[in-house]
């Protein structure tokens, strides 16, 4: 019987994969509001919404090299861009979106950023910790779903803001 449980998982896997759904990582195209792993972010957010420079020399990181393993070796943001990330609450322009439960992103997707299904227009903005204070300068990427889903946030803006990176924390999204 067992020989005949891993062709069947592999139809099982295939069928799925003609029907749109497979898991991510066997599907061929990838979301509408995803880069492909590894791409860094650019002048351009996914959505089209210019970064300025100075926001954009901030968040945008290297991609890891393809033997990353641990998450020092995920994370290729330099010292000076986290302590340029850890942003505090500007007095003005900024709008609170609201609050998300949030999960780590896919690491080989480097940079500071969170893909939210609060956020409806891609651009830059901040995430906090409640329960430190701590908060970092993020791109917002919008995420298809209710305002209620969860969110997707980088391996580096978890580790700047002290938010566990194994937990669902709950983090306030604020856009810019």
């Amino acid at each position: 019987m067992n020989k005949f449980l891993c062709p069947a998982a592999l139809v099982g896997l295939f069928a799925l994969t003609a029907c749109g759904q497979a898991p991510e990582f066997l599907q061929r195209g990838k979301p509408a509001n995803q880069r492909p792993a590894g791409e860094p972010l650019s002048s351009t957010t996914p959505g089209g919404a210019d970064l300025s420079d100075e926001v954009r020399a901030v968040v945008a990181a290297p991609p890891p090299p393809s033997s990353a393993r641990t998450a020092d070796e995920f994370d290729t943001t330099t010292s000076e861009q986290r302590a340029k990330a850890e942003a505090a609450p500007t007095g003005g322009g900024e709008r609170r979106l609201g609050e998300t439960v949030a999960s780590l992103g896919d690491p080989t997707q480097s940079g500071f950023w969170i893909k939210s299904p609060l956020v409806k227009t891609p651009g830059s903005g901040r995430i906090e910790n409640p329960t430190n204070g701590k908060s970092a300068q993020v791109e917002l990427i919008p995420l298809d779903g209710p305002e209620s889903g969860g969110s997707q946030v980088s391996l580096a803006a978890l580790r700047l803001i002290e938010a566990p990176i194994t937990d669902l924390p709950t983090l306030v999204v604020y856009a810019n």
